[in-house]
């Protein structure tokens, strides 16, 4: 299957955006597909600005090339007119194609990648307890194996206490769904 048609594309979310209500944000015309496994990567925790000043208060989320590794994820279907507003969401993380494996077949989709560059020594690159939170219920409602989702509330984060503005306003929206 091709990443997009004329129409719509796949995306695969590994971060945040497993949680419906997070990536419909601003991605409206997001449809969940199904789950799906990223072979030859692991989930990594990466910051490259200050992370007292990051979106989450902490490291994000990435994928890093690792031989016999394996990340899970959620496949969506958007409508081509997200691309713009996803990119805009994914920042400095670059876009490619990766091909997942759903139910044995391939998916060709479109993800992000953070790079990796050079930062100071004492940033802590531990992601917030609060985008934890929300990549764990996204994998949680997404059905993603017990295994992994384990493996995500064993990930140890920064402590950080303090509001984080997407956190609450994807609580808000959890809140008035339920």
């Amino acid at each position: 299957m091709l990443a997009m048609t004329t129409e719509k594309f796949l995306y695969f979310a590994y971060g945040s955006n497993l949680l419906k209500q997070r990536l419909q944000l601003k991605n409206p015309t997001a449809v969940y597909k199904t789950t799906a496994k990223l072979m030859d990567f692991r989930l990594s925790f990466f910051i490259t600005i200050n992370p007292k000043t990051s979106r989450w208060n902490g490291a994000a989320a990435t994928i890093a090339p690792a031989k016999g590794s394996s990340v899970w994820g959620t496949v969506w279907e958007l409508g081509v007119e997200d691309i713009p507003s996803l990119d805009r969401q994914e920042g400095i993380y670059k876009a490619l194609n990766v091909d997942v494996i759903s139910e044995d077949r391939s998916l060709t989709c479109r993800t992000y990648l953070l790079e990796p560059t050079a930062v100071p020594s004492d940033w802590d690159m531990r992601p917030s307890p609060q985008y934890m939170d929300i990549i764990i219920r996204g994998a949680i409602q997404s059905n993603l194996p017990e295994e992994y989702i384990s493996q995500l509330k064993n990930i140890e984060h920064n402590n950080y206490s303090g509001s984080v503005k997407v956190y609450d306003e994807v609580l808000k929206l959890l809140n008035t769904s339920s």
